[in-house]
């Protein structure tokens, strides 16, 4: 059974998130027990795509600039070309995924969310896969990619599109817990 009570979850997203791929998720990490929270450069709402079409809107929990990786013990990216691209060139979350990664916590992303960690310097050495269209991007920054519906590598797991979620949301919550279980290991060790 899955229990992430107690885990908190940052979801980092702006407009123009694949709608799945935010909300799915979410839904499954909830659903274990895991504590949630949309973070995003501006508050208020942010507005999901499903492909190429406005999807959903989905309230903010909290500014990336208030944030810090501290408060998390995982994260989450979704996907979606704007959103993922959008992302990438922001300090604060290049700054924020550095954080996550140096701590060693685990970091699910999917689809074009691979260009954040591109972007943040992170990929070189890692074997991960995404969207199709960013292998080249993935390679030329010094990652392996595989074409699979879940790739894991360390604390990182990563999917290609929103027919790889179930696969994806299983996989994130298995490492999750992994790394709760662990966590709570170190905890009562003390």
């Amino acid at each position: 059974m899955d229990d992430l009570s107690g885990f908190r979850v940052a979801v980092i997203a702006t407009d123009g998130f694949e709608e799945t791929e935010l909300t799915e998720p979410v839904a499954a990490l909830k659903s274990a027990g895991a504590q949630v929270q949309i973070l995003s450069p501006k508050p208020g709402k942010i507005q999901g795509v499903v492909h190429d079409k406005k999807g959903r809107r989905v309230s903010v929990d909290q500014t990336l600039d208030a944030a810090d990786p501290g408060e998390f013990d995982a994260l989450q990216l979704p996907g979606g070309c704007l959103n993922a691209d959008a992302l990438r060139v922001l300090p604060e979350v290049q700054k924020f995924l550095q954080g996550m990664q140096a701590a060693g916590k685990p970091i699910a992303a999917i689809c074009h969310a691979p260009w954040e960690l591109i972007s943040a310097g992170l990929v070189r050495g890692r074997t991960l896969t995404s969207y199709h269209t960013i292998q080249d991007d993935i390679t030329n920054a010094g990652g392996k990619w595989m074409d699979r519906a879940v790739v894991e590598d360390q604390n990182w797991i990563t999917s290609r599109q929103p027919d790889d979620l179930p696969a994806f949301n299983r996989a994130m919550i298995d490492r999750f817990e992994r790394q709760h279980a662990l966590s709570a290991e170190m905890r009562n060790s003390l």
